[in-house]
């Protein structure tokens, strides 16, 4: 078990290296195209789309296919995206789009991915590891590489624009290799048909109320943060008058936060519980959403901003990830996972479209005031509904299920 988990680990590493390559490089290619702020958030807002369009398909087929196998059918996918994202950069053809056609696929894979990766957990850990495995997994993706990755991107675009796709195309290859070799619980046959198994999962997410709670304020913060991602190129280069090197910099930045909260994640959890953990962490997400709108344009100050609320973030992170993992039966996982992600994530395009109509008719700082009303509203119903009881009445359901 040690030496599968390991080699999911791996996987980690090299996957999330080519999509942190492909995140990183769509905004920086997408501002070479057009400085229009709609235009710029209609690649986030398409990026973002696989997540509402594709989850819930992607659940099923996790669920019915052995779950290493959907994870090299993912990075083989974006293996693809990557070789003709470095071709056409390459070539200099680049238009909006190629990027939005690119940004959607990679986002496609990163679906199958994500949703596989996520219910092998379960199957390599031990239950009461689940938060700390659910937090390596996450600073793998979001803090190691992706502190190594944005600088590393911009450097690389200064060089050749289509070096960082043709690099991501290489680690894509490399994670479908490694997860090719990582054994997995065989599936039973499905008798069922796919659309009774899709409503399944939807059905057991919808009517855990611990679930329920926990989606629907995701789905807030995917929002506000959607908004925020989609515009922060923008800010960077415009509010804060950095190059494609200090956006990769202050990208760096939120990795920082994941790689220090990761020391400590399991011991907050632990001492804190789910509930008080996920209940301070939201409500640092408004008071830094507010910071960063209305902090002077010093570009360290705002790192710091970025490195405490990540560190909040991570802290969320797992605890819900590993509540969906903790509170599911094994054969509904896969689709559990999905659902959370299409319900959940399923405003990420109206988030980036919106933050993009803010920007282009108030002002990007404006991005960021409009992003902290909306997770107020988060917080509030946070501290109402992710109490220690409704964690406690979700844990007697489970041993009684």
């Amino acid at each position: 078990m040690t030496s599968r988990w390991a080699r999911l680990q791996a996987v980690a590493v090299s996957g999330s290296s080519a999509e942190g390559l492909m995140l990183a490089a769509l905004p920086l290619l997408a501002v070479s195209v057009t400085t229009d702020p709609r235009e710029v958030s209609l690649v986030n807002a398409v990026g973002a789309a696989p997540w509402l369009l594709l989850s819930l398909f992607a659940g099923v087929l996790i669920d019915r296919v052995r779950r290493t196998t959907v994870l090299a059918w993912a990075y083989a996918v974006q293996a693809g995206a990557a070789v003709v994202l470095a071709a056409v950069a390459s070539a200099g053809l680049l238009s909006l789009p190629v990027l939005l056609a690119v940004a959607f696929v990679v986002t496609s894979a990163q679906v199958l991915g994500d949703g596989a990766s996520g219910a092998l957990v379960p199957e390599l850990v031990e239950p009461d590891r689940l938060a700390h495995a659910n937090a390596r997994l996450t600073v793998i993706d979001q803090g190691v590489v992706r502190f190594v990755v944005p600088p590393l991107t911009g450097f690389l675009i200064a060089f050749a624009a289509g070096s960082p796709a043709w690099l991501a195309a290489g680690c894509a290859l490399l994670a479908l290799a490694l997860a090719r070799r990582i054994p997995s619980r065989s599936v039973v046959a499905a008798t069922t048909h796919p659309l009774r198994d899709l409503s399944g999962g939807l059905r057991h997410l919808v009517r855990t109320p611990l679930l329920r709670s926990i989606t629907i304020n995701v789905a807030l913060g995917s929002f506000a943060a959607s908004a925020g991602n989609a515009m922060f190129v923008l800010y960077a280069t415009q509010v804060l008058h950095v190059g494609p090197f200090g956006y990769g910099l202050l990208l760096a930045c939120l990795a920082v936060g994941w790689v220090a909260s990761s020391f400590v994640v399991q011991k907050v959890v632990d001492r804190l519980g789910y509930s008080w953990s996920m209940r301070f962490s939201q409500s640092f997400g408004v008071v830094a959403a507010l910071l960063i709108a209305v902090v002077p344009p010093w570009p360290p100050l705002v790192g710091v901003v970025l490195v405490s609320l990540t560190a909040s973030v991570l802290i969320w992170n797992v605890c819900s990830q590993s509540s969906r993992q903790r509170f599911t039966p094994a054969p509904l996982l896969g689709r559990v996972l999905t659902s959370h992600r299409a319900l959940a994530w399923g405003l990420t395009p109206l988030g980036a479209l919106t933050g993009g109509l803010v920007a282009a008719h108030w002002s990007i700082r404006g991005v960021w005031v409009m992003a902290a009303a909306v997770q107020a509203v988060s917080a509030v119903l946070v501290w109402f509904q992710l109490s220690p009881a409704a964690f406690r009445q979700a844990e007697e359901a489970a041993a009684r299920a």
